[in-house]
C-alpha cells in the first residue's frame, strides 16, 4: 500500500477536531465576524461620505439638497445601521487590544458581552438623539 494511501486513510480514522474559537456556536467566531464586517462597511461608506462632503464645495444649494435628501427614512435606518457598526467595530477593537494586553484568558465571553452591549447601547442612544 503507498504512503499516500496509508495517511488519507489514516485522516479518514483520525478524531475530530477540538473545537476553538473558530467553530460557530463560539462568541469568538462571531465577535471576529461582527468586527471583520463592520470594518468592511465603514470601508464602503467612506467613499459615499466623501461624495456627501463634496457637494458642500459646490456651494450651499448642493448642500442644502443633501441634507434634504437624507430626510428620507430608508437613509434614517441606514444612518443608524452606519452608527451601530461604528460602535461595534470600536467596541470589538477596543476588545481586542484589551486580550493582546492582558493575555487570553477566561473572560473572553464577559469581554464579548461588554463590547456588544456597549456598542448596542451607543447605537440606541443615537436613535433617541435622532428621534427625540
Amino acid at each position: 500500500m503507498s504512503t499516500r494511501r496509508s495517511t488519507i486513510r489514516h485522516a479518514a480514522n483520525a478524531a475530530p477536531r477540538a473545537r476553538g474559537w473558530a467553530h460557530r456556536g463560539h462568541p469568538g467566531y462571531w465577535a471576529f465576524l461582527v468586527h471583520r464586517l463592520s470594518g468592511l462597511a465603514l470601508a464602503a461608506f467612506l467613499p459615499l461620505h466623501f461624495l456627501a462632503l463634496g457637494t458642500a464645495l459646490r456651494g450651499a444649494s448642493g448642500l442644502d439638497g443633501m441634507l434634504a435628501w437624507t430626510d428620507n427614512p430608508l437613509l434614517k435606518l441606514a444612518e443608524w445601521l452606519l452608527v451601530l457598526a461604528l460602535a461595534a467595530h470600536l467596541a470589538g477593537g477596543l476588545r481586542l487590544l484589551i486580550a493582546e494586553l492582558w493575555g487570553w484568558s477566561d473572560q473572553q465571553r464577559t469581554f464579548i458581552a461588554l463590547a456588544s452591549g456597549a456598542a448596542v447601547a451607543v447605537s440606541l442612544l443615537f436613535v433617541f438623539n435622532l428621534v427625540g
